[in-house]
């Protein structure tokens, strides 16, 4: 990688230039290992031009689990597969309420309802997070989020009525590599969702899984969706291999490819938040710290929906360590 280009892209990026093509972000992929800690430089610069020292700590509920009819190929959730979960319906709004007081007291700045399934569209179950959310608004100084999969107009125009920010609907992957990935969903049913969210109001985080399968151009594929699409945040999370699932039998994502993702997403959306949630633990190791470098200005701190993340203490450790601030955006 020729470290003029590597700069001259860097200065164009800040200064609000043209937009990274598709080569040049296949090329940032494709940066040697020799060369990471550069790119890494340049990726950190461009991060605390846009954000400084700002980064957000979320934390998520599987407020409902399992049986879930789509047939995701990654997902423990799935009624396709058979994994060891624990299932249960929709939580109680007291019982989400406490999860988000815990979560806040271990330091983190965002909540997300989540539930397994298709979507939440109508009924008790969409009064339920109704209500959790206008209680956590109440009693807490939590953003507030949801991930309940696929939403009409009128569900959505009721969660931001009861103070909903911001809606959580991932791609999951490329629209090439999508088929290989889900069948009973289409890729352009979440491109909609997506675009509903934002007509409500609503800011929208999605973003994908990486370490399926995908070649680095349909990494790319999916990092210029998400911005043409102008998504608020991006969520980024690696493989984690669970028994049981189609995808089981995967090897684990390259650290330095991980690395050089994150990177490439912050060169194709420099203004945009990108949080490391799923998988980062067992992908990066002791390597956890280099991602605000490449370019993060987020992780999920907790528990993941079917899987255990590490300890909050050791993440606000690792953070404060890093001489960065954990806060939102209000």
């Amino acid at each position: 990688m020729n470290a003029s280009w590597l700069a001259d892209l860097t200065d164009r990026v800040i200064a609000g230039g043209d937009a990274v093509s598709a080569e040049e972000a296949v090329a940032l992929l494709e940066c040697p290992a020799q060369e990471l800690a550069r790119l890494l430089g340049h990726t950190d610069r461009i991060r605390g031009h846009f954000f400084g020292t700002s980064i957000t700590l979320c934390s998520i509920l599987n407020a409902r689990s399992g049986l879930c009819s789509e047939d995701c190929a990654f997902c423990s959730q799935s009624s396709h597969h058979q994994c060891k979960i624990d299932v249960h319906p929709m939580m109680e709004p007291e019982s989400i309420l406490e999860a988000a007081r815990i979560a806040e007291r271990l330091g983190a700045t965002t909540f997300s309802i989540v539930t397994s399934g298709k979507g939440v569209k109508r009924g008790r179950d969409l009064e339920k997070a109704i209500l959790a959310l206008e209680r956590i608004g109440a009693e807490t100084g939590l953003t507030r989020c949801a991930s309940l999969g696929m939403a009409n107009a009128d569900s959505l125009r009721a969660l931001a009525e009861a103070g909903l920010r911001r809606f959580h609907h991932n791609l999951e992957t490329a629209h090439s590599f999508y088929p290989r990935i889900c069948t009973t969903r289409g890729f352009e049913e979440n491109v909609r969702t997506i675009r509903d969210a934002k007509e409500t109001g609503l800011e929208v985080c999605s973003g994908g899984i990486f370490g399926m399968g995908e070649t680095p151009a349909q990494r790319v594929e999916l990092a210029l969706v998400l911005r043409d699409l102008e998504v608020d945040s991006v969520a980024v999370n690696f493989l984690n291999p669970i028994p049981g699932t189609r995808l089981s039998d995967r090897d684990l994502l390259d650290p330095k490819d991980a690395l050089r993702i994150v990177s490439m997403l912050r060169f194709v959306m420099p203004g945009q938040r990108i949080a490391v949630c799923g998988g980062r633990e067992r992908v990066l190791g002791d390597r956890q710290n280099a991602l605000f470098s490449a370019g993060a200005t987020g992780i999920m701190i907790g528990d993941y929906l079917t899987t255990r993340g590490r300890s909050a203490d050791e993440d606000l450790r690792m953070v404060h360590e890093l001489g960065l601030h954990p806060g939102e955006d209000k």
